[in-house]
């Protein structure tokens, strides 16, 4: 398996569920949780089912060193995400998935896992730009303290056409996301436990920025609410489509939001408003 698109059948609308819930330390409610949703998810007849960013564990590093797995071959947390899918015939998006580092026992990788309908392992995403940050009276971050950086950029086939993968922060780069499009991308995914202070400011602004720019629709799955003392996410898991207008949206709690993407509609915008196409070089 490579970051190569491999084709699938002909691009078609798509029901997409973005699942939003409060993960904790503790995985087996954590993947409870998202195993109830994505159940009802599918029920209303979601296609592909996203979560947020560290689904399965949101706490100290050290807590999270204790259930890193490797990628692509995975150990009992993947192992479970990949019997979910296939169960409910639905292909899922693994939002944040705590990767072992070869050879580095203190880090890890955030990787976006795509899992089809079969449970197959299509594709993975490490997240390139890690959150180091200090707000005053805000979060103190410093991810790249206990994460390795990915280095390239990744889309994979889906039921709606082909997928860019990102994650949370990199929706500040908006050169990843012209990447993706340029490698056909008709829609971006953006798993985030984007944080309540940042979320308020700049969560929509910077969503519908990349759906507007790059003509695409965005899939946004988040964490929601008090983590720990010290640490809340914004919630609003959200699906935005090209034009830039809110397609579906889950404000607060756990729960789902589902739209549908449909590829026409993406090449509709694109002939409307050929700013993809008019783009030049310059120096």
């Amino acid at each position: 398996m490579t970051d190569a698109v491999q084709a699938r059948d002909k691009p078609a609308a798509t029901l997409v569920a973005v699942v939003q819930h409060n993960a904790g330390t503790d995985v087996e409610h954590n993947l409870s949780t998202l195993e109830t949703l994505s159940t009802q998810a599918a029920s209303e007849g979601a296609q592909l089912i996203t979560w947020a960013e560290a689904f399965a564990y949101l706490g100290r590093h050290d807590g999270k060193k204790d259930i890193l797995e490797p990628l692509p071959q995975g150990g009992p947390i993947l192992q479970r995400c990949q019997n979910l899918a296939r169960s409910l015939n639905c292909d899922l998006l693994l939002g944040g998935f705590h990767e072992a580092m070869p050879g580095d026992t203190e880090r890890c990788y955030n990787t976006s896992v795509y899992l089809n309908s079969r449970g197959e392992v299509t594709a993975m995403y490490r997240k390139i730009h890690l959150f180091d940050v200090s707000i005053p009276n805000g979060p103190q971050l410093m991810e790249s303290k206990q994460t390795g950086p990915g280095d390239r950029a990744v889309c994979v086939a889906s039921p709606m056409g082909t997928l860019g993968l990102t994650i949370c922060y990199d929706v500040r780069f908006p050169a990843l996301y012209q990447r993706l499009v340029n490698m056909g991308a008709v829609a971006l995914t953006v798993p985030s436990a984007f944080t309540a202070t940042t979320g308020a400011a700049h969560w929509h602004a910077l969503l519908r920025a990349r759906a507007i720019e790059n003509q695409s629709y965005v899939i946004a799955p988040a964490q929601h609410g008090q983590h720990s003392a010290n640490r809340a996410s914004y919630g609003h898991s959200i699906i935005i489509d090209p034009w830039g207008e809110v397609a579906a949206e889950l404000p607060d709690g756990d729960g789902y939001a589902i739209a549908e993407v449909d590829p026409e509609h993406v090449a509709q915008i694109r002939q409307q408003v050929p700013s993809l196409a008019n783009q030049r070089p310059f120096t």
